[in-house]
């Protein structure tokens, strides 16, 4: 794509790689040092604190998306780098996390699709079934992040935050307790154990789960794509079988929020204050226009596009995304292997996508929260009995005070 915009523009682009655990500390030496690169692709914990530092030019990343048309862009992504009235970066790709479900015994069962805390339970009431049919796996193990994700999912659906515009805020009694409840459920519908990704995925894959939360890099090997994690509910690893049989949800609500939430995971061009900002913003330009369908084919999968299109068609990047071949061992397109309301469904999550702490601009503090595992801990004491509700929400809330 580099080379392309090259002989457009006479413009010569050098592509640097850099590892994500990495991209703080060399950003910020670089800036130090008076060298930051002209433009940085770059997670979403870093849009606001490299705003506030004096990394990003923020006005021209705004220039950006105005040219481009903000409504041609999923709405949460672009609320999720608003800073000072400005963008901080520009959006370029993302996911939400997902409930991963058996449509077919949902149909056949008369429930409806996933989308809240009440009808996960009635799913749960007709089928979960041990040990033929589990009806959740969820995330037990309290040291892996795979657990700190899926609560946040499950706590964010239910409109409960742990920071506020000020710093930390005590956890709603009401709402958490709600939260708390609810978990539990999923946890006496799964296998005992100390459960994560792996497990989910292995159940769910042999047919002996009704319902997992999961990423999206799990579309290619759930349809037989990939050889190191084959679908084992028939005998033919290569089978898209399952895949038919499957359905998604990424906006989830619980009781107290019915407007429920997404888990999002966005990425951006961020464009640096010591960029030849002239021809950074023609690069990023492109590189959301005329090269995006390229940029998003580097995995296509786990990067949805938060351009859905442009002026001449308003999905012609959700539409281009849709044929991009995915899988490792071997290829298909999306569109080929789900259905057009699934691929929506996978798509419109990102309008509504939220974390802990953007709006509030508490990030930080909210990264810093979760990678305490103090909710993990405490969730998991309430599910094994050791703890009832309120004593949990205290026990989270004294823990959680204590994170700087």
């Amino acid at each position: 794509m580099a080379a392309d915009f090259e002989k457009k523009t006479g413009t010569s682009v050098e592509v640097i790689p850099v590892s994500e655990s990495d991209l703080g500390t060399r950003a910020t030496a670089a800036f130090a040092a008076g060298d930051l690169p002209d433009v940085i692709y770059h997670t979403l914990q870093y849009a606001l604190p490299w705003a506030e530092a004096g990394i990003l030019d923020t006005e021209a990343a705004t220039e950006v998306v105005d040219a481009l048309g903000k409504g041609t862009f999923a709405q949460g992504a672009l609320g999720m780098a608003t800073f000072e009235g400005d963008y901080a970066s520009v959006p370029v790709d993302g996911w939400t996390q997902m409930i991963v479900y058996r449509k077919d015994l949902f149909d056949a069962n008369g429930l409806e699709a996933p989308t809240s805390y009440a009808a996960v339970e009635a799913a749960l009431e007709k089928l979960h079934n041990p040990p033929e049919m589990f009806g959740f796996v969820a995330a037990t193990k309290v040291d892996e992040n795979f657990m700190s994700q899926v609560l946040e999912h499950v706590f964010l659906s239910n409109g409960v935050s742990p920071v506020d515009s000020s710093g930390f805020a005590p956890l709603d009694e009401a709402k958490t307790i709600e939260v708390l409840e609810f978990y539990k459920k999923l946890a006496k519908a799964s296998p005992p154990g100390d459960l994560y990704w792996k497990q989910s995925r292995e159940l769910y894959f042999a047919g002996d789960a009704a319902m997992i939360i999961w990423s999206p890099f799990i579309l290619d090997e759930l349809a037989g794509l990939r050889d190191s994690a084959p679908p084992t509910i028939n005998d033919d690893p290569t089978s898209s079988e399952l895949a038919s049989k499957t359905g998604i949800v990424t906006n989830f609500s619980g009781p107290s929020n019915p407007d429920g939430a997404a888990w999002g995971d966005i990425r951006y061009f961020g464009i640096t204050s010591d960029a030849d900002t002239d021809a950074a913003m023609d690069f990023v330009k492109y590189s959301m226009d005329e090269g995006y369908t390229q940029t998003l084919s580097i995995a296509p999968e786990g990067k949805f596009p938060v351009r859905r299109g442009n002026a001449d068609n308003p999905a012609a990047f959700t539409e281009a995304w849709s044929k991009l071949p995915v899988g490792v061992d071997r290829k298909a397109p999306l569109g080929d292997l789900y259905a057009q309301e699934m691929i929506d469904e996978i798509v419109g999550g990102l309008d509504v996508a939220q974390r802990w702490g953007v709006s509030e601009g508490q990030l930080s503090l909210a990264s810093k929260i979760i990678n305490s595992q103090a909710i993990n801990r405490v969730v998991r004491q309430f599910i094994d009995g050791e703890v009832d509700g309120p004593a949990a929400v205290a026990a989270m809330n004294d823990e959680l005070a204590k994170v700087q």
